[in-house]
């Protein structure tokens, strides 16, 4: 299979509202899973045409190709059925946009609204199109640029935020993510409020420069490096924050009401770590995961292990804030508590049904809360589904975020990619969670800058009340 036609199996978590991106760089959470070499992923890198490093010139047939290639895997795998018509609307716009971004005045054909032309009529189209605005506009605005904006206005004329273009930088990314490791940044998640739009720190990674600087949970980022945030996807505003170690990021942000402060951080190499884990409470193994990343699966099965040989008599799996990862990481984990059948289901536009079962390795049976809050999405929402479902635990604290679509990855020529909506996915029990979330078995509101936070944290507090009472019913009696 050539490099242009692998592809990456991923489950989408972008959360347009909220997606605890790690700024810090990056490991957002996700779920995924891999098919030999084909990672399974909950997570999106949004849609904003960036310039490309080589924007004065570019190979025309290899934009071309590009663009074929998109089309081509948006009307065969894309999980609805497409108007191809709209694609070539959206790729006009897409131009339109970026020319007006860079300031340039430009007119461009509008493509004929014939919803029964042919793929060969409807190539030409678009091919015809990006020629055009290549040949008029590319000396100011860029050919290579040019192709991503077509591309990505296609892709957004499906109204699918998780169907996307990967530029080369945000390929690089989603590698640097899937691969783990370190990343030059500051050290926090961040999110978007899906009502006011701004986007907020959900939380300071310790140790890290973020940390030091005094930058806490709940902050809302009002500019970085004097750009304004609000209207900005989450992705954009990653990567405005990320940069080479010992660089400078200044950041304005605004703390409560009105309390505005302006911080100046230098950059460093952070280590994202993917969970932390302890007893609690005397004998109650606590594991805190923050993704689903390609080494999950492994750190949880050693700290299982360890919290059993220290005596844990039943545990706390907290998903809360984490958007997800990889779908093998879900699958992997849950397998730890769940001894055997179905951990999830992906169903194609046509209805075939691939099913994930359990690894038959779990832990014996011990009392079980898994914590979620409506930042848990994605891979997080598999496993706590699927715990649900198979009632071996409980889901404690508010309603889980509902991300339940699966996107592949499709590399193209030169270092760029597209995420296309390929599947959805419903829980052991058939639950299509999709903008609906998981409901917990026990509710306890709670704000989520208290999570981890002593004396606050009560929907820790009410797991550990649950387990300590399941604990003594399991006590023979005297």
């Amino acid at each position: 299979m050539s490099a242009a036609r692998r592809t990456i199996v991923i489950l989408v978590v972008v959360i347009i509202g909220l997606l605890a991106f790690l700024v810090v760089q990056h490991r957002p959470h996700i779920a995924w899973r891999t098919h030999r070499h084909h990672p399974v992923l909950a997570w999106d890198f949004g849609n904003v045409v960036v310039d490309a490093d080589n924007s004065a010139a570019g190979d025309q047939q290899r934009d071309l190709d590009m663009l074929d290639m998109s089309l081509e895997k948006i009307s065969s795998v894309y999980y609805k059925r497409v108007d191809e018509a709209s694609l070539l609307r959206g790729e006009r716009q897409g131009l339109l946009t970026y020319l007006k971004y860079k300031h340039v005045v430009a007119m461009l054909p509008l493509p004929a609204a014939n919803p029964q032309a042919s793929d060969a009529q409807v190539e030409a189209d678009a091919n015809g199109l990006l020629t055009a605005a290549i040949g008029k506009y590319g000396p100011r605005a860029g050919a290579d640029n040019l192709t991503y904006a077509a591309i990505a206005g296609a892709l957004d004329s499906l109204n699918d935020p998780y169907t996307v273009f990967l530029s080369p930088r945000d390929k690089t990314s989603l590698t640097e993510f899937i691969q783990g490791g370190d990343f030059g940044g500051i050290g926090i998640y961040i999110g978007k409020d899906n009502k006011t739009h701004e986007v907020n720190i959900i939380q300071p990674i310790d140790g890290t420069p973020a940390a030091r600087a005094g930058l806490k949970r709940g902050d809302v980022i009002l500019s970085v490096n004097g750009k304004d945030t609000k209207n900005l996807d989450l992705d954009l505003v990653m990567n405005m924050i990320r940069g080479k170690a010992g660089s400078m990021v200044t950041l304005v942000v605004r703390r409560g009401k009105n309390d505005l402060r302006d911080f100046s951080i230098e950059r460093e190499v952070i280590t994202v770590p993917s969970m932390t884990s302890r007893m609690i409470s005397g004998d109650i193994g606590y594991i805190q995961l923050y993704d689903f990343g390609e080494r999950s699966a492994q750190e949880v099965t050693d700290a299982l292990n360890r919290l059993l040989k220290e005596g844990a008599q039943a545990f706390v799996l907290d998903l809360r804030d984490n958007g997800g990862g990889l779908l093998d990481a879900a699958v992997d984990i849950s397998s730890k508590f769940i001894a055997d059948g179905p951990i999830v289901s992906r169903i194609d536009r046509d209805g075939h049904v691939e099913t994930d079962d359990a690894n038959q390795d779990a832990i014996p049976p011990h009392p079980l809360v898994v914590l979620v809050n409506q930042y848990s999405a994605s891979a997080s929402e598999i496993t706590a589904g699927a715990i649900q479902d198979s009632k071996i635990g409980i889901l404690l604290g508010q309603k889980t975020f509902g991300k339940g679509v699966v996107q592949t990855i499709y590399d193209l020529p030169g270092g760029s990619a597209i995420k296309v909506t390929t599947q959805r996915y419903v829980t052991p029990n058939g639950r299509d969670i999709n903008k609906k979330g998981i409901e917990p078995n026990i509710l306890v509101p709670m704000d989520y800058r208290d999570v981890g936070i002593a004396g606050k944290d009560i929907q820790l507090q009410a797991a550990l009340r649950y387990l300590k009472h399941q604990i003594a019913l399991t006590k023979p009696s005297i």
